[in-house]
Parts: C-alpha cells; sequence; structure tokens
C-alpha cells in the first residue's frame, strides 16, 4: 500500500507513505491544561519522524512526544527548540526548506499563524509540511488563506484544520467556510478536515459534528471536485 493515514485526533496524524511513517504534531493526552480529550487514542509505535507545525500546546505535547520516543527524529519551526530538552534528534526548518527523511522528500510550507509558545517573544514561523513519495501529502498545521496554497502543485490528499476547541477561532485559524477556499486553492484529489471535535473546554459539553458537516457543506459549493473524507478519531484512509 503507498500510502495510508490515520488520524489521531486535533491535528495527530499519523501517515504511512511508502515504507515510511510520520506523524504530525502528537497531542494525545486525555488531559492537557484546561482541554479534556473526547476520544482516548494510544502512542503510535514504529514512528520515523514527527512533524510539529509551531509551538503551541495543543501541537507541541512534550509528555506525547516522549512516548513516542525520546530519540525519534523531530523536525520543528526554527527557534523552536529550546522546550525540547532531552530529545535526541531535532531538526529546525523554515519555509522555503526541503529535506529528506526515511526516503520521502519534504517540503517545508509557510503557515500564517503565530507560532510561538505563549504568544510572547522573538517570532518563530508556522509551518506546513508537503511530503513527496509515490504519493502527495499537505499537512497545513494551523493556519489562515494564503496565496501560495495555489502554488503547491499536485496534492493526493490535504489535512485541512476547519476549527479548534471552543465556540469560535481567532485570527491566523480556519472555520469551515475558509477551509473549502482552502481546497479551491489547493484543489487536492482528497481532502481530510482536521483540528476538530477531539478537545474541548473541561467544564463545557464536547464538540460536536457540526464544523465537520459544515466544511462539507461549504467544500460541496466551492471545490466540489475534491472528494472530502470525516474520519472519527481513529479512523484511517488508503490514499
Amino acid at each position: 500500500m503507498a500510502g495510508f493515514v490515520r488520524w489521531l485526533g486535533h491535528s495527530t496524524v499519523m501517515v504511512d507513505l511508502d515504507s515510511a511513517r510520520f506523524v504530525t504534531d502528537p497531542v494525545l493526552r486525555r488531559r492537557v491544561l484546561h482541554l479534556r480529550r473526547r476520544a482516548p487514542v494510544d502512542a503510535p509505535t514504529g514512528v520515523d519522524a514527527v512533524l510539529l507545525s509551531h509551538l503551541h500546546y495543543d501541537h507541541l505535547d512534550l509528555p506525547s512526544l516522549a512516548s513516542i520516543g525520546v530519540g525519534t527524529p523531530l523536525v520543528v519551526p526554527r527557534g523552536g527548540r529550546a522546550p525540547l530538552k532531552g530529545f535526541e534528534q531535532i531538526t529546525e526548518v523554515e519555509p522555503g526548506m526541503t529535506l529528506e527523511l526515511a526516503g520521502i522528500r519534504i517540503k517545508v510550507i509557510e503557515a500564517v499563524h503565530d507560532g510561538r509558545r505563549r504568544g510572547v517573544g522573538e517570532r518563530i514561523p508556522a509551518v506546513g509540511y508537503l511530503l513527496e513519495g509515490s504519493k502527495t501529502v499537505y499537512f497545513a498545521g494551523d493556519t489562515d488563506l494564503f496565496d501560495g496554497m495555489a502554488s503547491l502543485g499536485a496534492v493526493d490528499l490535504a489535512l485541512i484544520p476547519i476549527w479548534g476547541w471552543g465556540k469560535k477561532v481567532g485570527e491566523g485559524h480556519l472555520d469551515p467556510a475558509r477551509a473549502a477556499q482552502a481546497l479551491a486553492l489547493v484543489e487536492p484529489r482528497i481532502a481530510i478536515p482536521i483540528h476538530w471535535g477531539t478537545y474541548s473546554v473541561a467544564w463545557t459539553a464536547h464538540a460536536d459534528r457540526k464544523p465537520a458537516d459544515d466544511f462539507v457543506r461549504a467544500a460541496l459549493e466551492q471545490a466540489p471536485q475534491v472528494e472530502v473524507h470525516v474520519l472519527p478519531v481513529g479512523g484511517g484512509l488508503a490514499i
């Protein structure tokens, strides 16, 4: 099988591409600060590298990274090394760079988002990643719309953020309607919505399917040629 992805919730996706396995933004715990997870998952094994889009706590979670293994290679935006004390293999990247890991070519893509850990101090870029093997997979990270989405080239699968964990999304995020606009720019063959319905604030009810349903409707209008799959937490798809 050339490609298979499994959504582990929020922005965490296990991507099996050719003979390599990558995990994006692993946040696996039942509780992260004031957030609670809807569906538990186990830490993935056999991971060749972890791709981190930015430093926010719901994307870079140290205990989750440790559960995958402190020796696992980590790719992190430039300036993001500081929180990762004790991890043995760290590569810092910025938009425009290309690297090769486990036989897969990985392009670092811009993202319109404040990537700093606590929103203070020196600016740290947020990034997305384009994985190029026998299939191409675009992981957008957290981002707003940007013109460069239209110049990624042929994309088999886009992992597109559509919401968050609260009642609204702030600056530097996509909501369902804008995520559908992103599909119209990227024009992938397949899209999977991520960054929705996994975590909620502890004192509120868990998030429902509304963001995903809204995204599906908007995608039918904005990018009807794209095959959209809404996965349950833990669900997978061959690409």
